[in-house]
């Protein structure tokens, strides 16, 4: 895998993590945390994909249809797991 391909998915999922920490907003370690879940989600899909020779969007050796979904599927799952119990239980809390 060229250079080029690496940084643009790097800068595919850092843009997609930093859409999602703007939607769901927070400090900035949870930018941090969502930049993690859309590197590991966007580098997985791609792997996978490659793996399971799914070619959905591709952009030149990169797997970009299959690692943007697993990126979203990062992201959500992962908000949901580390900060959707914690907000539902400051909502209780009188």
């Amino acid at each position: 895998m060229q250079i080029q391909t690496i940084l643009f998915g790097i800068l595919l999922s850092s843009l997609l993590g930093a859409v999602f920490h703007i939607w769901k907003g927070g400090q900035l370690w949870r930018l941090l945390v969502f930049l993690a879940l859309a590197w590991a989600g966007f580098w997985a899909g791609h792997f996978l994909g490659q793996e399971l020779g799914v070619e959905f969007l591709k952009v030149g050796p990169l797997n970009t249809g299959f690692a943007v979904l697993l990126c979203l599927i990062a992201l959500f799952g992962g908000y949901y797991l580390i900060f959707g119990r914690l907000e539902a239980s400051a909502k209780k809390k009188p």
